[in-house]
């Protein structure tokens, strides 16, 4: 687990009484990019992973930041939620020569951690809310042994991200609500992978802060019946990082450090849902998103001193492809303090055979959830048990890798939620 960015935000309300919130958090990232395909995270609190990530119309859910901004005037007064979600990925793989022949094969160092989720949504008045979350959209660790074959494509790599996200929505009548918000994004990247045909160990370790924004709408054709519209900005990061290598011989020139720079774009997103009522006791959800991958066309990073005056950077073509997630979710209240939610999803692989290396080693996955949650007038908690069934990848290696293909497999992670309401 890697904790990645501590930080505290605290909002000040002076009207009838004196109100003032905390978000204080220790922000870490599930390893293997085991959220959503890429390095996409949509588990955002324990009953968005119980619904399989199909949560965009909750009632009184401060969460709804985070799922659908729109739909945070459903809050009633006052509202601060923390959310904490335990994932814990596994993996194999199998290298192979230019015969077929396997040359090595082993598995992913597990490095279990926690996304968390820090809400908290006012109603002003009638018409008009205002709310900030702090979550992670994107992030990812995998890691495998330093001495494999699969170590002269990468090693060890991560992605730590955080999103604080300040909105504004506002219900003009009974059927349309909407919302604005803007999304100040944190990428921390460390990149680690062997050079000279594995023989040279070497790490690339930066971060950035970069700007996006966001907006949504919701329309209810009726009591029973509500559609959702959601967009999230591309944001992109011009990042200068430091840049290492070790083990160069002294006759070479010895350890190698210099800067590097290069650009991290996290791609734009649509998501729509769909919300229907069957009666005051059962809901369900669908939901479609469509994440642009393709602006991830290519990791190049450039050296302000080449190495060994030959090697002016790494340059890589990914060329991933646009994916649909789908999800599915249904909430049904068992009494008036308890109800229980099922979730599936299914996210579409976007990474080719080309393209694809042991930074994401994963293809398409299934999610299988199912929560359960304890509500009164003050406060809401939440459980919920997942499991992602994870496709293989197959890898093709490029000039400095010592394999010819590679491919990953018996790939699954398990998932544990927690979530925690107060309403004031």
């Amino acid at each position: 687990m890697e904790n990645f960015v501590n930080c505290e935000v605290s909002v000040l309300f002076l009207k009838k009484h004196f109100t003032i919130i905390g978000l204080a958090c220790v922000l870490s990232v599930p390893a293997v990019d085991a959220g959503a395909e890429g390095f996409a995270i949509n588990e955002w609190s324990a009953e968005g992973v119980a619904m399989g990530g199909a949560r965009m119309f909750a009632e009184n859910d401060a969460a709804n930041i985070a799922y659908n901004p729109a739909s945070i005037t459903k809050v009633r007064g006052e509202a601060f939620k923390q959310s904490a979600v335990y994932i814990s990925p596994h993996g194999k793989y199998t290298a192979y020569d230019a015969t077929g022949k396997p040359i090595d094969e082993g598995k992913n160092v597990v490095h279990a951690g926690w996304a968390p989720g820090n809400y908290y949504v006012k109603q002003l008045n009638d018409k008009d809310w205002i709310g900030v979350g702090l979550f992670s959209r994107f992030g990812m660790i995998s890691e495998f042994e330093r001495d494999s074959a699969v170590a002269s494509n990468a090693f060890f790599s991560r992605l730590n991200g955080a999103s604080l996200t300040p909105t504004y929505a506002r219900k003009f009548d009974n059927k349309w609500s909407a919302a604005v918000g803007a999304e100040v994004n944190y990428v921390g990247l460390e990149l680690q992978k062997n050079v000279f045909y594995n023989s040279v160990p070497t790490q690339t370790k930066g971060e950035s802060w970069a700007l996006g924004w966001n907006a949504a709408a919701n329309y209810a054709f009726d009591s029973k019946n509500e559609i959702g519209l959601v967009y999230r900005s591309k944001v992109t990061h011009t990042m200068d990082a430091d840049f290492k290598a070790y083990g160069i011989p002294a006759a070479l020139g010895g350890d190698h450090f210099t800067k590097a720079h290069g650009k991290v774009t996290l791609p734009d997103s649509w998501a729509i849902g769909y919300n229907h009522k069957f009666d005051d006791r059962t809901r369900i959800e669908l939901n479609g998103t469509y994440t642009k991958w393709s602006t991830y066309d290519a990791l190049n990073i450039t050296f302000d001193e080449s190495i060994l005056g030959v090697v002016p950077g790494s340059y890589s073509q990914k060329n991933w492809s646009n994916g649909w997630r789908y999800a599915l979710g249904v909430e049904h209240k068992l009494s008036d303090k308890y109800t229980i939610m099922g979730g599936y999803a299914y996210d579409e692989s976007v990474i080719p055979f080309d393209g694809a290396d042991f930074i994401v080693p994963t293809g398409a996955r299934r999610t299988y959830s199912l929560g359960f949650q304890y509500h009164d007038k003050k406060q809401t908690l939440a459980m919920t048990l997942g499991f992602i069934d994870i496709d293989g990848l197959s890898i093709k290696g490029h000039m400095g890798d010592t394999y010819d293909t590679a491919r990953s497999h018996d790939n699954y992670a398990k998932v544990v939620g927690i979530s925690y309401q107060r309403n004031f």
